[in-house]
């Protein structure tokens, strides 16, 4: 099993971050399904202040080609992520269009 972690910003207003964690409490059988199909096993949000950082454990079919693929053809994975877009802010070093941007690890205790 492979393990990704990406990080991503909140806009930084108390109410909005509020909106946004209430949405995570109950995220939408839609959601959760489609994150599944994709080949992702296990996936995690942190939040710290309007910093959020997710961690992702994938099986061998995941790619992350192949979950924007599925994404893009899934009209309620557009509306969530339409949704969720009033909340997140791209941090400054991501792409035009980017939301979540994949971190490299540096270091690892073993």
């Amino acid at each position: 099993m492979k393990k990704y972690c990406l990080a991503l910003d909140l806009k930084d207003d108390p109410k909005l971050i509020a909106e946004y964690k209430k949405y995570h409490e109950a995220v939408w059988p839609e959601i959760t399904d489609s994150i599944k199909a994709s080949g992702i096993e296990h996936a995690e949000i942190h939040c710290a202040g309007n910093r959020l950082f997710m961690i992702l454990e994938v099986n061998d079919s995941f790619s992350f080609e192949k979950k924007a693929e599925l994404d893009a053809g899934n009209p309620k994975v557009r509306e969530w992520e339409t949704l969720m877009w009033k909340y997140q802010k791209a941090l400054p070093i991501a792409k035009k269009g980017e939301k979540w941007v994949l971190m490299e690890k540096i270091f690892e205790l073993k």
